[in-house]
């Protein structure tokens, strides 16, 4: 039976997903139009870190070492996503727009990254007849970072105009909501990017690229489109000065478990993220997935993230302890991580999509929950919750972007050490490399238990406030 509009109207607020993020100043209308600036963002981050780092490792023979430096720099980058959030909190415009101008110029970089990409990957791979013997790396090197410059100011100003349109009530919501479209935008990206990449080629690569590059134009474009109001500022507006970044950051990190908290964050994300790099060509080169299969497991790790994210909300509205939902996504990540493992010994295609959903699932768990642990950190002088989440993003992807260098790295280390035969006769197959890099995850998910144990501690001898149970919403989330 097919609803009506009458009978979805009749639906109760809780049968219709996020129906209570809307508002008088932000119809949903206009909120799902600006959520699309996430889809182009998911959309981005399958090609930089799914898509692209398979065809450069497997199809373009580029040595996973300098892929890992490519897909770093974006994520390097991240850091400077409070530098943005801060300066487009003060911007000075002369019609007033704060968030608008980033949003834009945001575009623009993202757009431009990619339309170079797909030749700055060819000439990379060594088809290249004139020119400097770097050309190759320096053009894929500048193409990322382009790309991941305009990701993240294009996604930071983009949740802070959502934040700012939506109300006090369904701020949270609204946030939530542009999570989930963040996931979806990489999970139907990805099946499609996919789909387009099963017969690989350097011409269907272009296309398929630069074809993401048009879309990403398109999607923002129509996002930001009369979604802030013109309110003309004064001259003394204008000249007024900023407030000092630096100053709240000292304040903040002196203050609290803010620093062992950021620990935390740093280990468990080197845990997480080293595979990011070898996921989908451990699929090509173990498994013989072809890229549009392997395409897919971004697909599967989004999923997982999502899954994440709900339960986290649900069990947060019952107020259980973020700390002990990290615990939670750790135990999960360290089983995925051997089911991965365990499917390259079986040559089962099952279990290794399995474990890479249990990634995804285990990382979003922890995420999340190191979120809203972060969230709840008391601050100091000028240091506020804006500032705890912008020290989280850092911490967050500056491990991120550590981890993605040492899981391509190692992987070369070991792979030359099996071809060598350095580690004996019986660890000579190519599975050896990938299977020590995730044993080092393994090691890693397990350290960052023992810097959760004082933290759980604490929480049971001086228990945190409980959540009240009121909807889960993120207005900051890993990239």
């Amino acid at each position: 039976m097919i609803l009506g509009r009458k009978q979805i109207a009749r639906l109760p607020a809780h049968w219709l997903p996020f129906a209570d993020a809307a508002s008088d100043g932000l119809p949903m209308a206009q909120l799902l139009r600006l959520s699309l600036f996430q889809v182009s963002v998911g959309m981005a981050t399958v090609l930089l870190l799914g898509t692209l780092n398979r065809v450069m490792i497997v199809e373009l023979s580029v040595p996973a070492t300098v892929v890992a430096i490519m897909i770093a720099l974006p994520v390097l980058s991240a850091p400077f996503r409070a530098m943005l959030g801060h300066r487009s909190d003060h911007h000075r415009s002369a019609i007033g727009w704060k968030r608008i101008p980033y949003l834009w110029f945001g575009s623009l970089w993202q757009m431009g990254g990619l339309a170079i990409m797909p030749f700055a990957l060819i000439v990379l791979s060594g088809d290249q007849t004139t020119g400097p013997a770097w050309a190759g790396e320096a053009l894929a090197g500048l193409a990322f970072l382009m790309t991941g410059i305009g990701i993240h100011m294009t996604q930071t100003a983009g949740l802070a105009l959502a934040s700012d349109r939506a109300t006090d009530a369904t701020r949270s919501r609204v946030v939530a909501l542009l999570y989930v479209m963040f996931l979806m935008g990489m999970a139907v990206s990805s099946v499609v990017i996919g789909w387009l990449l099963r017969d690989f080629d350097p011409i269907t690569l272009i296309r398929v690229v630069q074809g993401c590059a048009v879309a990403t134009m398109v999607l923002n474009v129509t996002a930001l489109w009369k979604q802030e109001k013109v309110r003309p500022m004064t001259a003394a507006e204008r000249a007024a000065p900023r407030p000092d970044f630096l100053q709240s950051w000292q304040d903040f990190i002196r203050g609290g478990d803010a620093g062992r908290v950021l620990y935390l964050v740093v280990i468990g994300t080197l845990g997480f993220q080293m595979q990011d790099v070898l996921l989908e060509p451990y699929g090509g080169e173990v498994l013989g997935l072809s890229v549009g299969s392997t395409t897919w497991l971004t697909a599967a790790n989004a999923l997982g993230a999502l899954a994440g994210f709900v339960l986290a909300g649900r069990w947060m509205g019952r107020g259980q302890d973020a700390f002990r939902m990290a615990a939670r996504g750790i135990l999960t990540g360290i089983a995925a991580f051997s089911a991965v493992q365990l499917a390259g010994m079986s040559g089962s295609v099952a279990l290794f999509f399995a474990g890479a959903c249990g990634i995804g699932l285990g990382a979003g768990l922890f995420a999340v929950s190191t979120l809203t642990a972060a969230m709840a950190l008391p601050g100091r002088g000028a240091s506020g919750s804006g500032l705890a989440l912008g020290a989280w993003g850092a911490a967050q992807a500056t491990a991120a972007g550590a981890a993605i260098f040492a899981g391509g790295g190692l992987r070369d280390l070991f792979g030359s050490l099996v071809a060598q035969g350095s580690l004996g006769p019986a660890l000579t197959d190519p599975s050896v490399a990938y299977a020590l890099v995730y044993q080092i995850e393994i090691g890693l998910l397990f350290a960052s238990l023992v810097a959760l144990g004082p933290l759980v501690r604490l929480n049971v001898i001086i228990p945190n406030q409980k959540s009240s149970g009121a909807p889960l919403g993120i207005p900051e989330f890993p990239t």
